[in-house]
């Protein structure tokens, strides 16, 4: 009984407390695609590709809106 509870409460914590602007989102550096000191990634989900100075992967999706 103990253990359903636990995991119903750790569903509904996940649920809550994901971050829906990257739910969907799976980012992977593109070792080619480096220009100017940045880092290339591109999204295995939608194919957006972002460039970032730091070399760490979007904390956001920036797939383009589908009308």
């Amino acid at each position: 009984m103990i253990v359903g509870v636990g995991l119903v409460i750790a569903f509904v914590l996940v649920v809550v407390l994901a971050n829906r602007r990257t739910r969907s989102c799976r980012w992977r550096e593109v070792r080619s695609g480096q220009r100017d000191g940045q880092v290339m990634f591109r999204c295995a989900a939608c194919g957006a590709e972002v460039f970032t100075s730091e070399g760490k992967a979007p904390s956001d999706c920036h797939a383009p809106h589908k009308r």
